[in-house]
């Protein structure tokens, strides 16, 4: 089921913005009580994304308690974001896409490999985004690459048991706003997958804005 909530915050009141490149990865910072909005600029875009605790990056977003926490496999408003160590690190507070995975995780070297090709190999994917943000902001590494959320991305679960990487559900313009319940750190890679369609078979730039 997906559940669309809206927002009341308006852009020119942001005061932070930064539009991340088709393909890229990006890093910073988000402080307690500031909200945070991914925006999909283009539409049919997936924003694969990491959450830590900026006083402690060892304690970081877990896939397996949030969805646990709230017994459902998908995220949307009123989804409480919990970390490792069980505290609550961000909530979902407007969603104008309705659903985001958070089975699905990121696209690396290994997966490009078995998924489609061994030529797919060195192809541009998420892992190596979120391995070179950390190693320039250098509070993290390799360790601290953990199962990520992908924001507008379409991985529904099969019958049986399995997932499959669809058609985009979110268009031009969505959304998803999210509170900060505690100083963070957000791990982005604008996800530059060509090989299946969860960008549209074309990666394009998002947008993210902060408000106080």
């Amino acid at each position: 089921m997906t559940v669309i909530t809206t927002s009341e915050l308006r852009a020119d009141e942001a005061v932070f913005r930064h539009v991340i490149p088709a393909g890229e990865p990006y890093l910073f910072e988000v402080k307690a009580g500031q909200t945070l909005r991914l925006l999909d600029l283009e539409g049919n875009q997936a924003v694969d994304t990491l959450f830590y605790s900026a006083a402690n990056p060892r304690e970081r977003y877990d896939a397996q308690r949030t969805m646990r926490r709230q017994n459902k496999v998908y995220l949307t408003t009123g989804t409480v974001l919990y970390s490792n160590l069980g505290n609550p690190l961000l909530t979902i507070v407007a969603d104008t896409c309705g659903r985001h995975d958070t089975l699905g995780g990121a696209c690396a070297q290994e997966s490009n490999t078995v998924r489609y090709a061994l030529g797919k190999r060195y192809m541009h994917s998420c892992r190596d985004n979120f391995l070179c943000a950390c190693l320039r902001d250098g509070r993290m590494n390799k360790r601290d690459i953990a199962a990520n959320i992908n924001f507008f991305m379409n991985v529904p679960v099969t019958p049986v048991g399995g997932l499959t990487f669809e058609d985009g559900i979110s268009a031009p313009g969505k959304y998803v706003e999210l509170r900060a319940e505690r100083d963070v750190i957000v791990l982005i890679s604008n996800c530059p997958q060509l090989n299946n369609p969860c960008n549209g078979w074309n990666p394009t730039p998002a947008e993210v804005l902060v408000w106080n």
